[in-house]
């Protein structure tokens, strides 16, 4: 099945080269070149993905993200071309699932693509897997997380990582190993963007997130799931 891809970008240059590019790689593309447009396809149809610029002239790119993750958790990647680390952290913070700064290669955005959309895949493998510790329930089959029941807001890439410490449970995962078994690919470069997911996951399962107690830091070597919980 071709996968279709939501592009929300209003430079017409960048995005007539990335409809080709992407269509000759066999994606389907819609493209949006406003905010408003972008939200309206969002509510009338399913993407497997959105590409989504940070700045349009009718709106900013971080209200679109704010307002798709009220209704949908479909994968979005930012397109940042500002230079401010500031918005890229807010954006994850927001609920996106990766950056890529601008100005990038063709080639860049689909590997980034084609990762986000093989952690779906991966996630229907594993439909049938439900774990649970304690108190905390990760269910793969529904893609959620319950902490007494209660469902806790995390993004798909948020589930992915905390799954994929969850499967690992007691063993130190640095932070490069988790980026690669949730993207299917070695990260181009160290990437402290993974410490803000886990801040959010924190935020999501732990009962004190200043005093982690599931997901814990191993100063100098990355995280561990506890296999012992309440």
């Amino acid at each position: 099945m071709t996968e279709r891809i939501l592009l929300v970008e209003d430079d017409s240059r960048l995005a007539e080269m990335l409809l080709e590019y992407l269509g000759q790689a066999g994606l389907r593309i819609d493209l949006a070149p406003l905010g408003a447009t972008a939200l309206k396809r969002l509510s009338e149809a399913e993407y497997d993905a959105v590409v989504l610029d940070l700045m349009l002239p009718d709106m900013d790119g971080l209200d679109v993200c704010r307002q798709l993750r009220t209704t949908s958790d479909t994968p979005v990647l930012m397109l940042t071309g500002r230079g401010d680390a500031i918005d890229r952290i807010v954006g994850l913070e927001l609920g996106a699932d990766d950056y890529l700064p601008k100005p990038f290669e063709p080639r860049q955005l689909l590997a980034r693509l084609r990762a986000i959309l093989r952690r779906g895949v991966r996630g229907r493998a594993f439909a049938d897997e439900s774990l649970h510790f304690g108190r905390l329930e990760i269910d793969s089959s529904a893609r959620m997380v319950r902490l007494d029941g209660e469902t806790c807001d995390i993004t798909g890439y948020q589930f992915d990582l905390l799954l994929a410490l969850a499967r690992k449970a007691g063993r130190v995962l640095s932070r490069e190993s988790l980026m690669d078994l949730v993207k299917g690919e070695q990260p181009e470069a160290f990437d402290r963007s993974i410490d803000v997911h886990m801040s959010r996951i924190r935020a999501a399962i732990e009962d004190d997130p200043k005093k982690p107690r599931r997901v814990i830091t191993v100063r100098g070597a990355g995280y561990v799931f506890a296999k012992a919980q309440d």
